[in-house]
């Protein structure tokens, strides 16, 4: 069970970077609602993906491989989900922007203001520093023994 949680986490984070990267790559200052309406089909493959990663990621931390204490008591564990969280937090701005934006007729043109952009960016940059979080983490780094 715990080869296969592990593995999940890492296949869902995969696929939440490259939902994210192609929202990046696909966005653009003006879009027609039909191309907004394709990126809204990567914000849900981005969203269902975060709550793959979170439930695989709870589990891990409180039911298969290493102790609760081991994640708990690291601060780079607490610095990685404050990341990840604060990743949510942005990635709320895009995903409203695209609701509301891609309803009405498929071929109008619809201005992306530049706050999305930014989002989006500022969210593949957080999440870029995930992994060395994740590596530091798991050679217990910032372990602090009791």
């Amino acid at each position: 069970m715990d080869v296969f949680i592990r593995y999940l986490h890492f296949i869902s984070i995969l696929l939440l970077a490259a939902a994210l990267i192609g929202q990046l790559f696909f966005l653009r200052r003006r879009m027609t609602r039909s191309a907004i309406r394709d990126l809204q089909h990567l914000d849900i493959l981005y969203a269902l993906s975060v709550v793959v990663v979170l439930a695989t990621g709870f589990a891990q931390w409180f039911w298969v491989g290493k102790s609760a204490e081991f994640y708990s008591n690291n601060p780079v564990f607490h610095v990685k989900i404050t990341l990840f969280l604060i990743i949510g937090v942005i990635s709320a701005y895009p995903t409203i922007f695209f609701a509301r934006n891609k309803k009405g007729v498929p071929a109008e043109e619809v201005a992306v203001p530049a706050l999305l952009h930014w989002s989006v960016r500022t969210e593949v940059i957080l999440l870029i520093a995930m992994p060395l979080l994740a590596s530091l983490m798991a050679r217990g780094v910032g372990l602090r023994l009791e």
